[in-house]
C-alpha cells in the first residue's frame, strides 16, 4: 500500500515543524508539499513550499491546516477543485460566517475539525459530558485555560470545545449557558451558566481544567499539554481515519470512537 500523501499549510510554523516531526519515520505517511508565504524558508524543508494552497494540494491525499481562520477558510474553498481526499483543519477562532464555510467544504470530503487534536482532550471532552448531566446545575462550571504569550484568540478552541460538551451533558447549547467575561461589580453568578477564563504568557503549550464546583465540594477534570506533538500526533492519526470515511464535518472525538456532545 502506497503511503498516505500530506500537504501542510503554514509548513514552516510551529504546528507545520511538529507536524513533519511526528510524520517523519512513519512509512505510512510522506509529506509532499506545504504552504509558507516565505517560500524562501524552502531550504530547511525536505519539500516543496507553495504560496497557494492550491498549489501545495496538488498530488496530496490529506490537507492538514493550523493557521488562521482567513487562510484555513480560503483553502478549504481551494480543496473542491483538487484531489484532496480528507482534511484536517485545527484553525480555532473562526466566526460562525466562517464555521459554516468548513461545513460548506465538508459536504464534498470528510473535514475533521477540532478545536484541539490531542487523544487526552477527547476524552476529557467525553468526561466533562457525563459529569455535567451527572452533577446538575446546582454545580457551577468554570472552564480555566493557560496558552503562551502569542496565541491571539480567548477563550481557546479548546475551551469552547470542553464548553460545548458541558452544555451538551446538561442538554443545552453553549450559547444559551455561555456568561458574559467579568469586570467590574458583576453581580451574583447565575445558576447553571458556564463560565471562562484565560491566562496568556510566557510558553506554556497548553492547559485546561473544568470545575464543578458545588457548594461542599470540587470536581476538576483538567489536561496539560507537554508538548506541542501531541497535537500531531492526534492530527495524524485523524489524518488516517479521516480517508475511511464519507464526506462530512467530523470531530476529534469520533476518530477516537467517543462522544462529546448529544446523546
Amino acid at each position: 500500500m502506497s503511503a498516505i500523501r500530506l500537504a501542510i499549510a503554514g509548513a514552516a510554523g510551529r504546528m507545520g515543524q511538529a507536524l513533519f516531526a511526528a510524520a517523519e519515520g512513519q512509512p505510512d505517511l510522506t509529506i509532499v508539499a506545504g504552504t509558507e508565504r516565505d517560500t524562501g524558508l524552502q531550504a530547511a524543508l525536505p519539500f516543496p513550499l507553495f504560496a497557494a494552497p492550491a498549489d501545495a494540494m496538488a498530488g496530496a491525499d490529506v490537507w492538514i491546516d493550523f493557521t488562521t481562520p482567513s487562510a484555513s477558510v480560503a483553502a478549504a474553498a481551494a480543496l473542491a477543485d483538487s484531489g484532496v481526499k480528507a482534511a484536517i483543519i485545527g484553525t480555532t477562532g473562526l466566526s460562525e460566517a466562517e464555521e459554516a464555510k468548513i461545513a460548506l467544504a465538508a459536504q464534498r470530503l470528510p473535514i475533521v475539525k477540532a478545536g484541539n487534536f490531542s487523544l487526552g482532550v477527547a476524552v476529557l471532552s467525553a468526561l466533562v459530558r457525563q459529569a455535567a448531566r451527572a452533577l446538575g446545575a446546582g454545580y457551577d462550571i468554570e472552564i480555566e485555560e493557560a496558552h503562551h504569550r502569542n496565541k491571539v484568540d480567548a477563550p481557546s478552541g479548546t475551551a469552547l470545545m470542553l464548553g460545548d460538551a458541558a452544555a451538551a451533558g446538561r442538554g443545552a447549547s453553549l450559547a444559551s449557558l455561555r456568561l458574559p467575561p467579568r469586570d467590574g461589580v458583576t453581580g451574583p453568578r447565575p445558576q447553571g451558566g458556564i463560565g471562562f477564563s484565560a491566562t496568556r504568557g510566557g510558553g506554556i503549550v497548553g492547559r485546561h481544567s473544568v470545575l464543578f464546583a458545588g457548594q461542599r465540594e470540587i470536581v476538576t477534570l483538567r489536561h496539560e499539554a507537554l508538548d506541542r506533538g501531541v497535537f500531531a500526533d492526534g492530527a495524524l492519526a485523524a489524518a488516517r481515519w479521516a480517508l475511511t470515511r464519507s464526506p462530512g464535518l467530523y470531530a476529534i472525538t469520533d476518530v477516537v470512537g467517543l462522544q462529546a456532545c448529544g446523546d
